[in-house]
């Protein structure tokens, strides 16, 4: 069942010590959407798929399964992102050509 008011799932791909990481959780946590989303953080250290993926391009940030950031993350950009995003684990999370930016 669709619903408007379901939460997004923010992913914040990362790892210990990374301070571009650590700047963009404090953007997202900023850009005043508190209690729309939840947010989780994968340390790509702990899967050496994501490690050879992301190794030299973290933070990546994904919303509802969609990229929507890497390495540096705005707050106006990612709350209007957010709002766009909202249904899409809906309606694109099999889609072959994911939003990315």
């Amino acid at each position: 069942m669709r619903t408007a008011r379901t939460k997004s799932v923010v992913t914040v791909y990362s790892r210990p010590g990374c301070h571009l990481c650590e700047e963009a959780k404090a953007e997202i946590e900023s850009a005043g959407c508190d209690g729309e989303f939840t947010l989780e953080e994968v340390n790509i250290d702990d899967d050496p798929l994501l490690l050879e993926r992301y190794q030299y391009d973290i933070p990546v940030v994904l919303i509802n399964g969609i990229k929507a950031f890497k390495h540096r993350v705005d707050p106006r950009d990612f709350k209007r992102k957010l709002h766009r995003l909202r249904n899409s684990k809906f309606e694109i999370r099999n889609s072959k050509s994911p939003l990315t930016h």
